[in-house]
């Protein structure tokens, strides 16, 4: 029997929510979506016309499509997320499930032992994490050895075989680290209070623990027993220690996990931190490769589900930076101010961030992806049609109207391409003017390329403001390359960007790698072009007095330099000197001309 037509297939879909999947004609998987309304939203996807190109590929080669209806879109979403990860398909963004993390055990034990561990077994524990370092487990373990007393042997502690006398205590027992429950030495009942102190504290609760603690101190104090009150009082101080350094917020904000997203063209990183007390008990970075034009929405939405998954949190409220559907079962809060704003701020920190190092380890290990996500935010940043991996830069240097020069800089997949640096005399132009000499290099530069059939540059920027944009423009008209190549112009005050025929300049973030390019394109074309000044002036210099002397040429005047270094040291030499590098008759024009 032949498989039914797409459009039969589509007109079959149910009105309900479920999770859809696409398969092309070798019945290999290429997506999985989810839908609040099935027909409705697969129906979209051959009725739309797709600006992205990934999605346009993926539509043509769908054959089958399959959905599996289910009761709440709660439900869509945690299908949707599991068939992901089971499948991979080639046009889903990546969610990989890593099961290496290390938790915390409280073994279901008589005398329940503590320790980490990165296997979960169903055996009646107790497992609090993951943890996304072993850092935090250490310190967490540490700070629960110095508070409490818990034995870290492997035996059976069964009464009878305690009554049996079968165990002895061990060194830790003589160095004060374990009360000896394998004796006897120490109740269950007591064992157990030390073990629902540590479970709150592994909530992030520690007040409970305190408030036990200055109980205890007092006691000691009471009873004239000052050095176990000291002890106590050490314990307290580790645990507030621990406290301030793990508190941001307000202790009344409890059971809550706050999510936020930065993203670019080709990646999602999702921040989470679990807050339980006022504390921060978990965070944790999600970096997702995009694959078709998904939004932030999402984004965030997939990657809220698969890490309350991978992490099991049972928090009934989430703090996100705008609204996303997550069921009737969680409340979702998108804070303002206080509080809850700020704790929502310190994990998009932490999501820029985590962005950051990625970039830098990328730049290292992924070159071409570096380069690639770098032109992809040019473009979309600078409303270009194409990305700009070829970019020149244009400078003009004149200081008091003298040896005008102008500098082109290039960079090729944003960095410097120093051999393709061109500098140039102003030719046409008399005095200091900036706009006719932006005119005259703009033309000569593109004139040759064109003369030698040499390739254009995506992207054009002239240091200077709407004067110095318009006379560059009119070069380009004059070369027929108007459109043709992208210009835009950089004024210094503001760090405006100008566009031809737009008043309005464009603003970008300060902080944004684009501008960062287009400053250090300016800086490097000022800098090229200052130092091509300067030497023109050095030579200026040199043919106002040397050159002026009747019988001394080129290779006479770099010789002296050579040898004095600077003009007032050879009107200074005496005719020995002179004589030695230029020979007795030059030497004696030098003499007279600076006599006179």
């Amino acid at each position: 029997m032949s498989k039914p037509t797409l459009e039969i297939q589509l007109q079959t879909l149910p009105h309900q929510p479920g999770v859809y999947q696409y398969f092309d004609a070798n019945d290999k998987i290429l997506y999985v979506g989810k839908a609040k309304d099935l027909k409705k939203r697969v129906s979209s996807y051959f009725t739309k016309n797709h600006d992205y190109g990934k999605t346009k590929v993926l539509v043509k080669k769908i054959v089958t499509i399959k959905h599996i209806v289910v009761e709440t879109e709660t439900d869509a979403l945690l299908l949707e997320n599991n068939l992901i990860k089971k499948y991979q398909p080639r046009y889903n963004v990546l969610l990989k499930d890593d099961k290496s993390y290390p938790w915390i055990c409280i073994k279901k034990e008589r005398f329940p032992r503590v320790f980490s561990t990165r296997r979960v077994f169903k055996d009646g524990s107790e497992y609090f994490g993951p943890y996304t370092s072993m850092k935090t487990v250490k310190t967490l373990l540490d700070l629960i050895k110095g508070l409490y007393l818990l034995r870290t042997c492997n035996y059976d502690l069964a009464q009878d075989k305690i009554d049996a006398g079968k165990f002895r205590v061990c060194l830790e027992y003589h160095l004060g680290n374990c009360k000896g429950p394998c004796e006897g030495y120490q109740s269950e009942e007591d064992y157990h209070q030390n073990i629902a102190a540590i479970r709150e504290i592994l909530k992030g609760n520690f007040k409970d623990s305190l408030s036990q603690f200055k109980q205890q101190m007092r006691a000691h104090a009471e009873a004239m027993q000052f050095e176990d009150a000291q002890r106590i009082k050490d314990k307290m101080d580790i645990l507030q220690n621990y406290q301030a350094k793990s508190t941001v917020v307000n202790p009344k904000i409890s059971n809550v996990d706050v999510f936020s997203i930065i993203s670019d063209e080709g990646y999602g990183y999702v921040n989470f931190l679990q807050l339980s007390y006022g504390s921060i008990i978990r965070s944790h970075t999600l970096e997702i490769k995009k694959k078709l034009d998904e939004t932030d929405e999402e984004l965030l939405q997939l990657a809220i589900t698969e890490i309350r998954q991978r992490f099991n949190s049972t928090s009934r409220e989430v703090y996100v930076p705008f609204e996303v559907d997550l069921g009737e079962d969680i409340k979702v809060s998108t804070p303002k101010l206080g509080d809850k704003k700020r704790i929502l701020e310190l994990s998009e920190r932490n999501a820029k961030y985590y962005r950051m190092e990625r970039f830098k380890q990328v730049k290292i290990t992924d070159p071409d992806r570096h380069v690639n996500r770098i032109m992809a935010q040019m473009k979309a940043d600078l409303r270009l049609n194409e990305e700009p991996t070829h970019i020149e830069c244009f400078d003009n240097s004149n200081i008091q109207g003298t040896n005008p020069v102008a500098a082109c800089v290039v960079f090729k997949n944003g960095k410097p391409s120093k051999k393709d640096y061109r500098h140039f005399n102003i030719k046409t132009v008399v005095g200091a003017d900036d706009f006719a000499s932006m005119e005259e290099v703009v033309y000569r530069r593109y004139k040759r390329l064109l003369e030698e059939e040499q390739p254009l540059p995506q992207l054009i920027i002239i240091d200077g403001g709407k004067g110095q944009l318009s006379s560059a423009m009119k070069s380009l008209e004059l070369l027929n390359l108007r459109g043709k190549i992208a210009i835009i112009g950089i004024a210094k005050r503001l760090e405006e960007l100008f566009y031809p025929d737009d008043p309005i300049p464009l603003y970008l973030d300060k902080k944004s790698e684009t501008l960062k390019i287009i400053q250090q394109l300016r800086n490097e074309a000022h800098r090229f072009g200052i130092e091509h000044h300067r030497n023109r002036r050095s030579k200026g210099a040199l043919s106002t007095e040397l050159e002026l002397i009747s019988g001394i040429g080129e290779q006479s005047i770099v010789e002296l330099m050579t040898q004095f270094k600077t003009i007032k040291k050879i009107s200074n030499a005496t005719f020995e000197e002179l004589e030695s590098v230029i020979g007795a008759s030059r030497a004696k024009k030098i003499l007279d001309f600076y006599n006179k």
